[in-house]
């Protein structure tokens, strides 16, 4: 329940700053749109760190800001150099987005199918 009561809340927030924010010049948007890939991974390692219980805050956010500022300085090279630098950032992110978000995927499908287990277990144990 609170987490749901946190998802709307993060809504509604978003969706007030989001109207009420200045729009971001394009020659920004690259900067903003890796720094957001990197926070993303971030987040999903973070919640794959919390299901396996390994999860410490000051390495999330050393990685939070670190993968950040390290993809806005990549991005800034590369513009500078004439070279999509910032390409390797994103493959190399959202492949560990897909990596942290299948190990979520299985943790999930894995609770459901010990529950679904255990109510037929329960469902065979009252029947004899």
């Amino acid at each position: 329940m609170g987490l749901l009561i946190a998802i709307v809340v993060g809504c509604v927030l978003g969706l007030i700053f989001g109207i009420n924010a200045p729009i971001i010049p394009y020659t920004y948007s690259g900067y903003l749109a890796i720094a957001i890939v990197a926070a993303l991974d971030s987040v999903f390692g973070g919640i794959t760190s919390v299901l396996n219980k390994k999860f410490d805050m000051k390495i999330f956010v050393s990685g939070f800001f670190g993968n950040a500022i390290l993809s806005i300085l990549l991005t800034y090279l590369g513009e500078k150099l004439n070279v999509d630098i910032y390409l390797a950032a994103i493959v190399v992110f959202v492949g560990r987005m897909f990596t942290n978000l299948s190990i979520i995927r299985r943790y999930y499908i894995d609770k459901w199918s010990q529950k679904k287990q255990e109510k037929e277990d329960e469902n065979k144990q009252k029947t004899v």
